[in-house]
This record gives structure tokens, C-alpha cells and sequence, in this order.
């Protein structure tokens, strides 16, 4: 009955206006339910993130989504999901929900769940909800578990509730 063209022609309302008189109102709401259906269409979550093994970076990642490091990289590491592969080597702090460790890291390692592999080479302090370790991995530092590990400053956080109380 409605066709996409007459919807879109500028001259639309003007034939609306003429056909309104003569025609029932209930025919012009049909067209914006119809691109609201359109703009609530959901999103595809994206692919990871490669970086491969000849790249070497110097500075922060952050992203909410999920990033996979084959090369080197110097500086902070901040996502969703963070997998090292066995050639990496990040030197800097690691935070993410999900941490799957294959290569090296030289520093602080924040996550819900953290998982080092065999070949994992991990040379710093991991604070974690859960954390895993297989049969091979090297470890150099220690371990924290925290209900947020996410939150830097979630250790002292209830220290502090009682100050303002009293």
C-alpha cells in the first residue's frame, strides 16, 4: 500500500495535506513506525584487534573491545578482552576482564579472569577474581585476589566509607 519513494518524495506532504481531507488520519503514523524499526536494528560485535609480530608500539591502548598482541609494546594495555600471543611482549599494565597470557609481560596484570598458559612469561604482580595457571608457566611476583580488580582503588574504598560517616 505505501511504497519507499512516496514516503521520501519532498512533495509528500503536500499530497498529505490534501489527502488528509480525504482520506482516514490512520495512514501517516505507519510511516515512522517503520524507520523506527530501522534505527533499533542491533549492532554485530566487531572482530578483535591483531597486532601483529613485526609491530612494536610505544604508548597506551584502551578499547572496550577485544585486542590480540603478537608483537611488542610498550605501555599500558586497557580492553574487554586481551590475549598475548607467544611471540609478544607488552612491558607495561595489563587491565581487562578476560587475560589470556601465551607470551611475556613485564609489569601489573588486572583482571576477572586471568589465564596463563605454558608458555606464558609473567615478571610482576597480578591481581585478579579468578586467575589460572598451567603446568609450565614462569611467574615472578604475587598474587591478589579482589572482588573488583578492575578498580585501582577498590582496597582502600571501604577504608574510607567510615571517615565521612563520622
Amino acid at each position: 500500500m505505501f511504497s519507499k519513494s512516496k514516503i521520501n518524495d519532498p512533495a509528500h506532504k503536500s499530497d498529505a495535506d490534501t489527502s488528509s481531507t480525504a482520506a482516514p488520519s490512520n495512514s501517516a503514523p505507519a510511516a515512522p513506525k517503520q524507520s523506527e524499526f530501522k534505527a533499533s536494528a542491533p549492532k554485530a560485535k566487531p572482530p578483535a584487534s591483531v597486532l601483529s609480530s613485526d609491530l612494536h608500539i610505544t604508548g597506551n591502548l584502551k578499547t572496550t573491545g577485544d585486542i590480540q598482541v603478537e608483537g611488542t609494546v610498550e605501555g599500558d594495555i586497557r580492553a574487554h578482552l586481551l590475549t598475548i600471543g607467544e611471540t609478544a611482549t607488552i612491558k607495561g599494565e595489563v587491565i581487562a576482564d578476560d587475560v589470556v597470557i601465551n607470551g611475556r609481560i613485564v609489569g601489573r596484570v588486572r583482571g576477572l579472569k586471568v589465564r596463563l598458559t605454558s608458555t606464558a612469561r609473567v615478571e610482576g604482580d597480578i591481581i585478579h577474581k579468578t586467575i589460572a595457571i598451567e603446568s609450565g608457566a614462569h611467574f615472578e611476583g604475587s598474587v591478589q585476589r579482589q572482588d573488583d580488580p578492575l578498580n585501582p582503588g577498590a582496597k582502600s574504598a571501604p577504608a574510607q566509607k567510615p571517615n565521612p560517616a563520622s
